[in-house]
């Protein structure tokens, strides 16, 4: 970022606005807190469902297209012993709506074998030799997670082949009609079902409730609403409505530790489970390492990770797991500065909409690739693994911007692409590279203009009345942060600095505000803690309990900071 940029959204974000008095004598914030939800309040729903979302506050399911059709009949492939082929994609919400199908299935009395879609079978979803490992299981029903709303020459092919399909999806659907039993997506235009952004976990949830209630058996869904947390998260759904409620829940499941699995995989990430975890743990330290071995190979020891009840198992899982995720980011780190390096030589980055390819890139690691290119020049990115003459990419772009609408305008140069607005992928024709560049940069210059510009992300100024402990507090009520609802950014003005270091080039902080200690966390910027020693700082950012390997000291991190 530059000093400018920087400088621009380290403005002062004023006066708390006239509403903030009256929510903070009705709810009983912080001036502090007052001001944030002021200005990030729902603009629509009921302000006391958002403070505390329950799961009774769910929507009814009933408007749902095929839930009855997909309820009878997986039921009665459970009561009549069918063998039942659950087969996900290879990401975090694929592995976990895989992982809770499979655990409900078993545990009302069902027989189900699950697979995961692989990257080395050349296609994401139930590609044509994913299809002939169904065929192998011997199963004559297949439940999909997080993928086959664009599968429909395979589902013939299965369906002709005597396999039933039951397709539990959330991307966006073609206008094709899909040749499944019962097809759950409420992205379905006839989908009555009000609320659209439910990850593919959170749909697999839902089938739960409705196989448990057609079977007439007890079954306590809770314990796998830790997993629907990590697939909505990790897919970066909207943390709004449903979503809100069912990983505000989740977030409670996993701080019990509960799952071997996870408690596993969070002794590797050095999250302290005493304390909680957060949506950001599971976005940076959580799914990156379910993702690893789908990324590099072979998804299964995730999702074996996930169903293994034994800790010792687990604990070998994880491990294993983490080697692939220290592999992922050597691999990661050299396409990273390859991408980076080809676009300032070819110019890219002038472009509306970027598209970077190379001969040899890992496929499974692309999408890493175009997030941290969209991040750093805040542009649409297609990043793209050419192997020959064809190639497999993946979509990320800035936050709201409309990705899959985006495709749709450039898809004559595409071989294919699925995925929904916030990320996507492809399939690309080598020759047709320098075309698809074109015309990528033409659909995202026509639809950057529709595109509302984003408001500074400070929420509110730090009002010196209130103590760290109380903000902190109100902003644990606003939680969980991500996508549709973001950490709110904090200015904190003139700030004494008592020490400052350079940790592994980043900036640490020690601060005094106002006599309470604080601590700061920079990344990158580790080079300006000499001349920032002893200064009293102006910052922003946002205001969490740094509970990493144990610890548990107020931090502030973001943007910033500047002298004065």
């Amino acid at each position: 970022m530059s000093d400018g940029s920087a400088r621009a959204r380290l403005e002062d974000p004023g006066a708390p606005q006239a509403e903030a008095e009256a929510l903070r004598a009705a709810y009983g914030l912080s001036f502090t807190g007052a001001a944030v939800l002021a200005r990030q309040r729902p603009a629509t729903g009921d302000l006391e469902r958002w403070l505390d979302p329950k799961l009774s506050h769910l929507t009814p399911p009933a408007g749902m297209v095929d839930r009855d059709a997909a309820t009878e009949r997986i039921a009665r492939a459970i009561r009549e012993r069918e063998k039942i082929c659950v087969f996900g994609d290879y990401d975090c919400d694929g592995i976990t709506a895989c992982a809770i199908m499979t655990s409900v299935i078993g545990a009302l009395g069902g027989q189900a074998t699950p697979l995961l879609a692989t990257r080395t079978e050349g296609a994401y979803g139930l590609s044509i030799p994913a299809l002939a490992r169904v065929q192998a299981s011997g199963a004559t029903l297949l439940v999909t997670c997080d993928c086959g709303s664009s599968d429909h020459e395979r589902i013939e092919t299965a369906r002709r082949a005597g396999i039933d399909t039951v397709v539990i999806d959330h991307h966006l659907v073609p206008k094709e009609p899909l040749p499944a039993l019962a097809f759950l997506n409420p992205h379905r235009p006839e989908c009555r079902f009000p609320f659209k952004h439910l990850a593919s976990c959170g749909l697999a949830l839902s089938m739960g409730a409705a196989l448990r209630q057609a079977l007439g058996k007890e079954l306590d869904l809770r314990p796998l609403l830790d997993l629907v947390a990590i697939g909505t998260v990790a897919d970066v759904a909207p943390l709004v409505g449903d979503n809100r409620a069912l990983v505000r829940a989740g977030l409670r499941v996993l701080a019990t530790g509960a799952r071997p699995g996870v408690r596993a995989l969070a002794d590797l990430a050095r999250i302290d489970l005493s304390r909680g975890m957060s949506t950001e743990d599971i976005g940076y330290r959580v799914a990156p390492r379910l993702n690893a071995p789908g990324r590099l190979g072979d998804p299964d020891e995730s999702l074996q990770l996930l169903l293994s009840r034994d800790p010792a198992t687990a604990a070998g899982l994880a491990a294993s797991i983490e080697q692939a995720q220290l592999q992922r980011r050597v691999v990661q780190g050299k396409m990273v500065e390859e991408a980076l390096s080809d676009i300032r030589e070819q110019g890219l980055d002038a472009l509306a909409g970027v598209v970077i390819a190379r001969q040899g890139w890992h496929p499974g690691v692309v999408g890493i690739v175009a997030g941290k290119v969209a991040e750093a020049l805040g542009k649409p990115t297609i990043a793209i693994a050419l192997e020959g003459a064809t190639g497999r990419g993946s979509v990320r772009g800035p936050s709201g911007f409309p990705l899959y609408d985006a495709l749709c305008l450039a898809r004559g140069e595409l071989a294919g692409f699925g995925g929904h607005q916030a990320a996507a992928g492809v399939h690309v024709r080598s020759e047709r590279l320098d075309a698809l560049r074109a015309s990528w940069d033409k659909a995202c210059a026509e639809l950057g203009k529709t595109v509302p510009e984003r408001e500074s992300g400070l929420a509110a100024r730090l009002d010196p009345r209130d103590p760290l402990s109380a903000v902190l507090a109100d902003l644990e009520r606003f939680e969980p942060f991500g996508e549709g609802n973001p950490q709110p950014l904090l200015y904190l003005h003139e700030v004494m600095g008592r020490s400052t270091r350079n940790l592994k080039g980043h900036l640490k902080l020690e601060l005094s505000l106002d006599g309470q200690p604080l601590t700061g966390i920079y990344f990158g910027m580790g080079e300006q803690a000499a001349e920032l020693a002893g200064a009293r700082l102006s910052m922003s950012g946002a205001l969490r309990r740094n509970t990493f390997a144990g610890g548990a000291e107020l931090q502030v991190r973001g943007i910033g900071p500047r002298v004065g």
